[in-house]
């Protein structure tokens, strides 16, 4: 297939653009190149025949008509977001206008693009979003497929009216859509704003390790590139307007997550006396911070036979591992805007 991928140069987006010409397919990336975007990100495969880079914002109709018309995609997979919780909660505005508007004129060029090649069955429009629109979980129970939305942020309610407007344009208009909603990410090339390289880069450079409120928070964590090889896989084989839950199967507290990952430098750069536990800090907690996420996979289990490959442990080895040995990839991010400040306090 030849896939047009949003946010290609992102985290999720470049491990998807990255896969998927590994297998042989097409792929061209559009990206706005925002603060959190980084084409190093994608480098190994940009001398790739099967690659192309489109730099454009999804807000803009006619640029996206033009990259529809040139490269003839045959399935659309919109990563482009907006996604920093702490980002949204200061500025939710970027937030709506570009994970709702940018998702309205992505649907709107591609259905028009889909009606004028003369409504293939073929073409999929696979719009991928976050458990975070369901809310908050107490103590037990998982969030399913069917589970009603409560976003609790700006970010997460952007991505909740993004996801109704997918279901809507199905509905309505007919397009062929599928839908996958996943749990907390991490993995190589995550920026460094996000829990995981936050704690690793700030207990390399002897910084304190924040964790909001009390640790006690809970997300399940799904490595990167299992996410990568899920989306694919619902993409080529997913049932028209369903939606699949992605979940790694793997919950951990925060303070659990930063402990383990403290015990991984520990031994892979051990310091010169302590542990890197020393440096855990406890901040006033995000306003709002739901308690507990986590994913009931069964579906696409059931359905799709796909499961997590990397378990919690192993991909935190690896992800420690993986910053160690790139310091040229993540040294000059941090002099980005408001990445190593504390944000979204003003609530």
């Amino acid at each position: 297939m030849k896939l047009l991928v949003t946010g290609g140069a992102g985290f999720i987006g470049s491990a998807v653009v990255r896969l998927a010409v590994a297998r042989g397919h097409g792929v061209v990336n559009l990206d706005a190149l925002t603060y959190a975007a980084c084409l190093e990100n994608v480098a190994c495969v940009a001398d790739s025949p099967l690659y192309a880079f489109e730099q454009a914002d999804i807000r803009d109709r006619a640029a996206l008509t033009r990259i529809f018309a040139a490269h003839q995609p045959d399935a659309v997979m919109h990563l482009a977001a907006e996604s920093h919780v702490d980002r949204s909660i200061d500025g939710p505005g970027d937030f709506i206008s570009t994970n709702v508007t940018g998702t309205y004129e992505m649907l709107e060029t591609a259905r028009a693009y889909w009606v004028a090649k003369g409504r293939p069955e073929s073409f999929r429009f696979h719009h991928i979003s976050t458990d975070e629109v369901f809310g908050s979980l107490g103590p037990t129970g998982q969030f399913t497929e069917t589970t009603p939305y409560d976003p609790r942020s700006p970010y997460s309610a952007s991505k909740a009216a993004s996801d109704h407007l997918v279901q809507a344009w199905h509905h309505t208009y007919g397009l062929p859509v599928v839908m996958t909603n996943c749990s907390n990410n991490y993995g190589p090339y995550h920026f460094p704003e996000k829990l995981i390289p936050v704690i690793i880069l700030n207990a390399l450079a002897g910084k304190p390790l924040p964790i909001y409120g009390d640790g006690s928070n809970v997300r399940d964590w799904l490595y990167v590139e299992d996410h990568a090889d899920a989306l694919l896989l619902v993409l080529a084989k997913g049932a028209l307007g369903r939606s699949y839950n992605i979940g790694g199967e793997n919950e951990r507290s925060n303070l659990d997550l930063v402990r383990t990952l403290c015990a991984i430098l520990d031994e892979m750069r051990p310091k010169a006396q302590g542990s890197y536990a020393d440096q855990i800090t406890f901040v006033a907690d995000r306003p709002g911070h739901d308690a507990r996420y986590a994913i009931d996979p069964t579906r696409i289990r059931a359905e799709l036979g796909w499961r997590p490959s990397v378990t919690v442990e192993e991909g935190l080895r690896r992800t420690v591992a993986w910053y160690l040995e790139n310091e040229a990839w993540w040294r000059p991010l941090q002099a980005r805007h408001g990445v190593g400040e504390r944000l979204g306090v003003k609530a």
